[in-house]
């Protein structure tokens, strides 16, 4: 699987929030599709099937981007003799 630039991840999960709450609030045929549109950019996104799935993996992917761009702690540095 290609991982996705954090960026890019961020605003699909942002557009995904977005049009849960919209669809949540006034569910009407275009927030439906807004929110299937954004479900289904997520789920390709991460490489899963489900909304669930998805949420589970973005945010394994946005620990490890963080994690990853912060690089080792100090405690984890080690010195040469």
């Amino acid at each position: 699987m290609i991982l996705p630039v954090e960026k890019e991840l961020r605003a699909v999960l942002a557009r995904f929030a977005h049009a849960r709450i919209e669809h949540d609030v006034r569910p009407t045929g275009r927030t439906s599709r807004d929110l299937e549109d954004a479900t289904y950019t997520l789920c390709v996104m991460t490489g899963t099937r489900t909304t669930e799935q998805a949420l589970l993996a973005a945010d394994t992917l946005l620990r490890q981007l963080s994690a990853d761009r912060e690089g080792p702690t100090r405690k984890d540095a080690t010195l040469a003799a």
